[in-house]
């Protein structure tokens, strides 16, 4: 039997041995049902045995076929909800901002600049991929995108310069940069909101969960002063920790500077491109005291770019991997809504919080956070992560925390998926792209992510004890 028909047959599998047992007390058939359909989704998110958006498509269409979640009419205005979700359609806009910087060459006329002034050194060539990272996150919710589509292209060019290789002197250059990105798009994804698409995915099933959404100040307020110090740290600490054979590098300034003078001078389009982000990033801030939803100014702004030829509309309508999240998503978050519909996260917290009501808020917090952060390693996409573990963790905290507590829990859980990625080879999306570079064996790979993830979740652990 091959690996790909194994794959087939897993969630299938998942899904009949569920269905057949009988539902637990407290819980009506049809939701047993559901939550076997939820599982058998998850089991396919992690296993892909198709595309992931198939497999949330699939779901939700099973779902709606058998009449889980209520009549016909019901049930197909249940299945097609996620499609009407502001926040799907920001991550959809977000998608043709990274578009607009790859096509302008704007994010590579950025690496290349920071690497022109900052790499004489591999410790300042490690600065200036990370503040390659840093600049375009902001804008580009896919960290796959950003790290492995506008950064790695350059990057893994520098330690060609020096003669490092998989194969030849990895450690001479090659695996401090390798790890240095992967680590720092990490941070600068937890440091944004819409630096990670799974962060929107999950204030929206918070907000589902708790009837606050978090705005993009609020989670920056948490975040930023988390991430930023962690964020410089990093390529510092990867050079003592992880240090290159090669501590010098006067040639890669030089050669940044003749790949920009093959770019040439700075178009129109890029500087119109730069400005139209930071429109959007100030409104992203700001928006919500002038009364302008985030998801407005990201559809306005992808508009301008239409009309302006910043990309075309051909470019929008044929961007397979904007479509691909978007439907992606939104089945996503029609699963996890219907798991409150049928009765499922009701009776989750009620038989949790009976469990939990002798520990102390702080403790329970501190359970919470570690529990889901180490959980990710049983998870190959954040995505799933998201899907099946934020809303019952969600549950669980709003039965037993305060409301005053509950707010800035909420960002720093969420704030968590970013940093986690650091901690496997297949954690988060850029992941199997800097370790398929081949630099860094996988035994490596596993012990540089317990040192750094152990690090990262202790400052996600003294947020906590700071906002909280």
């Amino acid at each position: 039997m091959s690996n790909q028909t194994i794959k087939y047959i897993v969630p299938v599998a998942v899904l009949l041995i569920l269905w057949f047992i009988p539902a637990p007390e407290g819980l009506s058939a049809n939701a047993w049902h559901f939550l076997a359909v939820f599982f058998a989704v998850v089991v396919g998110l992690i296993i892909e045995p198709v595309p992931a958006a198939l497999v949330g498509f699939t779901g939700i269409s099973l779902v709606a076929l058998l009449g889980l979640v209520g009549n016909p009419k019901e049930s197909i205005t249940w299945a097609l909800s996620g499609f009407s979700n502001s926040v799907i359609w920001l991550i959809f806009a977000a998608f043709m901002f990274a578009l607009g910087y790859k096509k302008t060459g704007l994010g590579k006329r950025v690496s290349l600049i920071m690497i022109k002034y900052m790499g004489k050194s591999s410790l300042g060539l490690g600065y200036a991929v990370a503040f390659s990272d840093l600049v375009l996150a902001p804008f580009m919710p896919s960290n796959t995108a950003r790290s492995a589509g506008s950064v790695y292209p350059v990057a893994i060019n520098i330690p060609h310069i020096f003669d490092s290789y998989p194969d030849k002197d990895p450690r001479k250059l090659g695996a401090y940069i390798s790890w240095v990105a992967i680590a720092t798009t990490c941070i600068t994804s937890s440091m944004f909101l819409t630096a990670l698409a799974p962060n929107l995915l999950a204030v929206d099933l918070i907000g589902k969960s708790t009837g606050h959404v978090i705005s993009w100040g609020e989670w920056a307020g948490v975040m930023l002063p988390l991430m930023i110090p962690l964020f410089l740290l990093t390529p510092w600490l990867t050079y003592v920790v992880y240090p290159p054979t090669q501590k010098k590098s006067p040639e890669a300034p030089a050669w940044a500077a003749e790949e920009l003078k093959k770019l040439g001078a700075i178009t129109f389009k890029e500087y119109l491109m730069a400005g139209l982000a930071t429109v959007a990033l100030v409104l992203w801030i700001f928006g919500k005291e002038i009364g302008v939803d985030s998801t407005t100014v990201a559809i306005s702004v992808v508009s301008i770019m239409v009309l302006t030829n910043v990309i075309t509309w051909d470019d929008l309508i044929s961007n397979k991997a904007a479509f691909n999240v978007l439907i992606w998503f939104a089945s996503l978050v029609a699963m996890a809504a219907g798991l409150k519909k049928v009765g499922i996260l009701d009776w989750i917290g009620a038989n949790t919080q009976e469990m939990l009501a002798g520990m102390s808020p702080i403790a329970l917090i501190l359970s919470l956070l570690v529990l889901f952060f180490l959980l990710h390693y049983f998870f190959a996409s954040v995505t799933a992560h998201v899907t099946a573990l934020v809303p019952i963790f969600m549950t669980i905290a709003a039965s037993l925390l305060a409301p005053e507590q509950l707010v800035p829990f909420t960002v720093i859980l969420a704030g968590s998926l970013g940093v986690m990625g650091i901690i496997t080879p297949y954690a988060t999306g850029p992941s199997p792209i800097w370790y398929g570079a081949g630099y860094i064996s996988q035994a490596r790979w596993w012990g540089l992510g317990a040192i750094f993830g152990a690090l990262y979740l202790a400052v996600i652990i003294l947020g906590a004890f700071i906002f909280i």
